[in-house]
């Protein structure tokens, strides 16, 4: 099955469909802890937002990846941004990232709210056999929250991808497969509620 852009939603968050129109939006969340200024996530400085979502809508077009922008709907904002990439519908596997919220919305409902989404539509849509996960092995609060969901951590891929500064990144993998996606599912539904 194709990637088609799609809005996912429940009672925390909407996940819209990336585009231009999002800049704005963007720009507010990425200034919520100066997030630019991360050394283990990019997330585009003052003025870059727009070549940003240009790229991930460019991958987009390229059939591998679907981006989209987390709305909180406790007040409506743009939380952050996330998407699906390298889908690899032969296996079928997919992969969640290039995940960023700002400062005041990181260890809140929205993480949970959107990985329940962005996996439940993976399994039960996509009908996908794995879902993965990848972070710098220096993301430490990355590797924490992705632990929270109840992910396997699958190993390291060392030397395996450039930061954006330049320098070579270890990536720490993690996955849920088909068979897991049950008690994830529970496991996310029950954090939410409390």
């Amino acid at each position: 099955m194709p990637l088609i852009p799609v809005a996912l939603e429940n009672d925390f968050v909407v996940l819209e469909p990336l585009t231009l129109d999002h800049v704005a939006g963007l720009e507010q969340t990425a200034a919520d802890g100066e997030l630019w200024n991360l050394r283990v996530t990019y997330v585009p400085p003052p003025g870059a937002m727009h070549a940003y979502v240009e790229t991930a809508l460019a991958m987009q077009a390229a059939g591998d990846s679907l981006s989209f922008a987390v709305r909180d709907k406790r007040d409506g904002a743009v939380a952050g941004s996330t998407r699906y990439y390298e889908f690899k519908p032969d296996v079928p596997r997919i992969l969640i990232g290039y995940t960023w919220y700002g400062f005041s919305r990181q260890r809140t409902h929205v993480n949970t709210a959107c990985k329940l989404l962005l996996a439940g539509h993976a399994f039960d849509v996509l009908g996908c056999a794995a879902v993965g996960w990848e972070t710098d092995i220096l993301n430490t609060r990355s590797q924490q929250a992705i632990e929270r969901l109840g992910a396997h951590r699958d190993g390291v891929l060392r030397q395996h991808k450039l930061r954006h500064d330049g320098t070579i990144r270890d990536s720490v993998e993690y996955s849920v497969i088909a068979a897991e996606w049950p008690e994830m599912r529970a496991r996310l539904l029950a954090k939410l509620r409390r």
